[in-house]
């Protein structure tokens, strides 16, 4: 695939500071053919047989859990999806309060065409939709002066239909004052709904009052709401939805009761994703956070659902957790390869020629060494150390290669710091008042 300028600046300057890009990641992703392959299986599921799943990255630190869910992102925008990326807090995120869980996911909304708060556009080119069907198929004229309250009855009739009934009847009174709001040049007012039906809580009364709302969208029907968005997303031409939850194991670092009703939620998102056709959920998590007590292994009715089964080395990618591996000597040196090709202020060729494989590798052994052999965890500072290098052989066409291969590890995580320090991983606190098969729903 051809990267453009623009994404390959972006690129460089992401891996500069230590962070996933958002964009071309499929340009240097090497060793993720088969979990790819997997996620893609499971969108074209989604768009084709309208199911709805959830699946769980498994994999430990520094294995490309964010760089994949970044990359089911990008596959799924190609395959017409709209997305939501959110990553887990421990401060504003309990998964048994589908309300925050809504507000993080809807807030979130992108397409292609809108990369941030796509919410707008989706209501839109629905609405949009359902005024063609008008014209095209009824034969109503957009002159007739009852053109507005025939779109709001279709609007009506759709929704209904297309929710079984089950769009919240606040949900329905909203997007009608919306539509009427636009329609009349009322911009700021219809913008205050929308912010509404995306789960904020700040809305003044005022403005809920024009669609005859008082209170905001709780959790005993956000996921009824998230299903009319679902529907909505659909409608407007989408094959579907898929929603990425990254650093599930955070839930490990909350309180004992708060963790285990948090787990429990997620059990609940389990059971019902097969009742919201269209929808794809993909969680991120360590090991520790399926296999520990204290995680998803502490809930019984959990675990039972999406427990991993390996037999030796071998892993179905069918089955609801997908072991992403871990990176190894010849991977690393492969995505540096790939990398070197892709520098936007030089051609491939120069680079090649600058920095050739043999200290490529080198510099691998050489950032491996700083983390003790443990190559698995080093992705992220050895790609900062190569662009590091990149960059320097451009800006001093005399420099020799060979006398920047060293490696200094900057702003370490605390995962990282342990491993310099060859310590074990940092765990979370020990809690003991959750005990998993108690927890009711």
């Amino acid at each position: 695939m051809a990267l453009s300028q623009q994404e390959a600046n972006h690129i460089f300057q992401r891996l500069r500071s230590g962070a996933v890009p958002e964009r071309g990641l499929e340009t240097f992703a090497v060793g993720v053919e088969r979990p790819r392959g997997e996620i893609e299986r499971l969108l074209r599921a989604a768009r084709e047989d309208k199911a709805g799943d959830v699946k769980f990255l498994r994999g430990g630190y520094g294995c490309g859990k964010t760089f994949m869910s970044n990359l089911a992102i990008l596959d799924a925008k190609r395959a017409n999806f709209v997305t939501s990326f959110v990553v887990v807090s421990d401060n504003d995120l309990h998964f048994h309060k589908f309300d925050e869980l809504y507000r993080k996911v809807v807030s979130g909304l992108s397409t292609a065409a809108c990369p941030q708060g796509a919410l707008g556009d989706i209501v839109d080119r629905w609405i949009g939709s359902l005024e063609e069907s008008l014209i095209k198929n009824f034969g109503v004229s957009e002159d007739d002066p009852a053109f507005d309250q025939k779109v709001l009855l279709k609007l009506d009739e759709q929704l209904a239909a297309l929710t079984g009934g089950r769009a919240p009847a606040d949900m329905v009174r909203v997007i009608r004052e919306l539509f009427l709001q636009k329609q009349a040049g009322n911009l700021p007012n219809a913008a205050g709904l929308l912010s509404w039906l995306s789960g904020s809580q700040n809305v003044a009364s005022n403005i809920k009052k024009l669609a005859g709302i008082k209170g905001d969208i709780g959790s005993d029907v956000a996921m009824d709401y998230l299903r009319g968005v679902l529907e909505i997303c659909k409608s407007a031409g989408y094959a579907g939805l898929m929603i990425v939850i990254d650093e599930a194991e955070t839930i490990l670092r909350m309180k004992g009761d708060v963790r285990g009703k948090s787990l429990n939620g997620i059990r609940q998102i389990v059971d019902a994703s097969g009742s919201f056709p269209g929808l794809l959920w993909l969680f991120t998590g360590t090991p520790l956070f399926f296999d520990d007590r204290r995680g998803v292994k502490g809930l019984e009715p959990l675990h039972d659902r999406i427990k991993f089964q390996k037999f030796g080395e071998v892993a179905s990618l069918k089955q609801p957790q997908l072991e992403l591996k871990t990176f190894d000597r010849e991977r690393l040196i492969g995505v540096a390869l790939r990398l070197r090709s892709l520098h936007p202020d030089a051609p491939p060729e120069l680079m090649e020629q600058r920095m050739p494989k043999d200290f490529v590798e080198r510099l691998v052994d050489k950032v491996n060494e700083g983390f003790h052999g443990n190559v698995g965890v080093v992705p992220r500072q050895f790609l900062r150390n190569l662009v590091n290098v990149m960059d320097i052989l451009i800006e001093n066409p005399e420099q020799d290669v060979w006398m920047l291969l060293g490696f200094e590890a900057n702003n370490l995580s605390a995962e990282e710091q342990s491993i310099i320090e060859g310590q074990p991983l940092p765990l979370p606190e020990d809690d003991t008042q959750f005990e998993g098969a108690g927890v009711a729903m």
